[in-house]
């Protein structure tokens, strides 16, 4: 995995890399408003994550998430929070991307 300083650095990583789509939670899916998909947890894979730290409060923290759907042919980037703002949901696609950072 690699590293890096800044949220701004990995996404523009990621985008040289494919990963162009903005997906964002709703609900118990991923939506690619753009690309009109709706992803479920069975429908994508979570290639790689990165956790950032709030420059002036380390509990504000963002975790970015580089997720593949090949039944979507679709590449895309998912920022979420975590610790304190953190989305407390219990659904499937919450569990899975739980599943990475939580160890």
């Amino acid at each position: 995995m690699k590293n890096f300083e800044s949220l701004v650095d990995a996404l523009r990583d990621l985008n040289k890399r494919g990963y162009t789509a903005d997906l964002t939670l709703a609900g118990d899916s991923l939506e690619a408003k753009n690309e009109k998909v709706n992803l479920y947890a069975d429908d994508f894979e979570i290639n790689e994550f990165y956790k950032f730290e709030g420059a002036t409060n380390p509990s504000d923290t963002s975790i970015l998430y580089a997720i593949e759907s090949k039944k979507h042919n679709l590449k895309g980037v998912l920022i979420n929070a975590y610790g304190v703002y953190a989305n407390t949901s219990s659904s499937a696609i919450e569990a899975k991307l739980n599943h990475y950072h939580i160890k």
